[in-house]
């Protein structure tokens, strides 16, 4: 039957460098056009997801190949390189983030192939208003708690400005020797209690049952002679 269809991503993904390690965050609402598809999807959608896939499994092939760990500089351009091929037609909105020998490294990449290194970087929908707390509260060798507030705050402004951004706030901690997924970190916008009422709670005053009438029609098509 082959994959399964990809749906839409999350609204936003955004990371930053914090003293020797990087900090990422993404929210994980998935929506189809205007419909919210998924309420918990985990870390990337679209196109976005098999281009993760493909590009790991590239990566395990050169590890092996060269019998080194890869660098993320390397990842970063097997991504730019691919994109570019398909001139945006995969729709791949990335943040790539690592640490390897030569300390840690974070990437934005476009869908057109083009990327940035930044102290932080924000990709998606609710990227304008996470950007806008980055640059006003970011500040170099941040220590790991204040870098995680940092990342939550951001992904949650995303939320309350986009409406393709929602539901939870996961966090992923990445250092020289340890890798940590907060999930979820938090929750930005709780709902409240929802109601459910039994059957035969409210009762039916009257009944009035109509019959409809419904007229069968029978149509024929005669194919077109194009000989």
């Amino acid at each position: 039957p082959g994959p399964a269809v990809p749906r839409a991503a999350p609204g936003r993904a955004a990371g930053l460098a914090a003293g020797d390690g990087i900090v990422l965050g993404a929210d994980t609402r998935a929506t189809e056009g205007m419909v919210v598809a998924d309420k918990n999807f985990v870390y990337c959608g679209v196109d976005t997801d098999m281009t993760t896939q493909l590009i790991s499994s590239n990566l395990e092939l050169h590890s092996l190949s060269t019998g080194r760990l890869p660098r993320v500089v390397t990842a970063n351009r097997m991504l730019k390189q691919m994109l570019f091929r398909y001139q945006g037609y995969i729709g791949a909105a990335l943040v790539l983030g690592g640490v390897d020998v030569t300390g840690p490294h974070l990437y934005s990449i476009y869908p057109h192939g083009s990327t940035d290194k930044l102290p932080y970087v924000t990709m998606g929908s609710g990227s304008l208003a996470a950007m806008a707390v980055f640059e006003d509260k970011y500040k170099p060798d941040m220590e790991e708690e204040e870098a995680k507030q940092l990342v939550r705050d951001a992904i949650a402004a995303g939320i309350y400005n986009d409406l393709g951004s929602g539901s939870n706030i996961d966090i992923c901690v990445i250092s020289k020797n340890k890798l940590d997924f907060l999930r979820p970190y938090d929750v930005a916008n709780r709902k409240g209690d929802r109601y459910k009422c039994e059957k035969g709670t409210t009762a039916v005053l009257t009944e009035n049952v109509a019959l409809l009438e419904i007229e069968v029609v029978d149509e024929t098509v005669q194919t077109m002679d194009t000989s």
